[in-house]
């Protein structure tokens, strides 16, 4: 069968579905649009400024795609999948200030075209659309999205801070990865699958493979910072910035002799004259290796979650979208 694309980058094996996909987040598209178009100028020019600079929109569409666990055509389902996409950017506008980021999505970061507190009160405003539509959804969807929001900042923060004593360094990263990333993501599930108005057994399933999936994709994404050419990232950007990303924390973790100078460019950030020799040594090494492991170890726990979900288009487009990890990891 032929197969569509939906505004992400993966592809859908359902024809059908794909094109039910594509029809809805051009809807997203526009409410996105529609939040930020604000009377004051330079607000709605910076709030308007990530959304126009695309992305994958991965978040409203695993929203969307969940919703078909139930009845995709019931109400709020829109609303909720652009709550969330809102708060997502608006965690973007924050990030690029702490991370003194010049580009984002191939374009200039708001902070660098405009200034640090442009960039802060637009990612605040975001919020604010975000909460205003959130407040039309429910009280425990608001309450439910607070949570979400707890969880994030908590991992965000723990990122900035000395690892605690006595806890590993992998298991201390892949937990802030469940926060930082894969929390939203889950809510994004959850929120599908609940307003679709599927059973609670369904809806939890649902937020599981959506924490999974999101540090998954989190780890792939550090996989092709260093495996990759041509990803649409400069190789190395993570090493270049002193990230601790998952490869690098598996490569401090090796104690062979043979590893030494490895373990001595990536114990900060690696220098632009290094930075040839570190990914070269990276993508031969084991810690590379103990990476893709550990992603495939959660994209089979996702395969796992997703087909034990009720028969129907949600559960394959959930099953392509563990198969688009294993292609981006190829």
């Amino acid at each position: 069968m032929t197969t569509r694309r939906a505004h992400t980058a993966l592809t859908f094996t359902d024809e059908a579905f794909a094109e039910a996909m594509s029809t809805s987040l051009d809807l997203v598209e526009e409410r996105l649009l529609k939040a930020v178009d604000t009377e004051q100028p330079l607000l709605r020019q910076s709030g308007s400024h990530l959304i126009r600079a695309g992305g994958k929109r991965f978040r409203p569409m695993l929203t969307l795609t969940c919703a078909h666990l139930g009845d995709p055509n019931r109400p709020n389902i829109l609303e909720a999948a652009v709550a969330l996409e809102l708060t997502h950017l608006a965690t973007l506008y924050h990030d690029d200030v702490m991370d003194e980021a010049l580009v984002r999505r191939g374009a200039p970061s708001a902070n660098a075209r405009w200034d640090n507190s442009v960039a802060i009160l637009t990612g605040d405003y975001l919020f604010s659309q975000a909460a205003q539509i959130m407040a039309d959804l429910g009280t425990e969807a608001v309450r439910l999205q607070a949570a979400t929001f707890a969880r994030l900042v908590r991992g965000q923060i723990n990122e900035t801070m000395p690892r605690p004593e006595g806890i590993d360094a992998v298991e201390w990263h892949l937990e802030i990865l469940s926060e930082k990333t894969g929390s939203l993501i889950a809510t994004c599930a959850k929120f599908g699958a609940w307003f679709g108005g599927a059973d609670d057994a369904t809806t939890a399933i649902a937020e599981e493979y959506g924490e999974v999936i999101g540090v998954a994709f989190q780890i792939a994404d550090d996989i092709i910072d260093i495996a990759s050419d041509a990803s649409g990232k400069t190789p190395g950007t993570d090493l270049l910035e002193g990230v601790p990303t998952l490869p690098v924390l598996y490569a401090l973790a090796d104690d062979d002799p043979s590893t030494a100078r490895l373990r001595e460019l990536v114990a900060g950030p690696v220098a632009e004259e290094d930075l040839e020799e570190t990914l070269t040594l990276l993508r031969a090494s084991k810690a590379l290796e103990q990476a893709k492991e550990t992603l495939h170890q959660y994209q089979a726990r996702a395969r796992t979650l997703a087909a034990s979900l009720p028969e129907g288009p949600a559960r394959n487009a959930l099953a392509d979208i563990c198969d688009y990890m294993i292609e981006r990891d190829a």
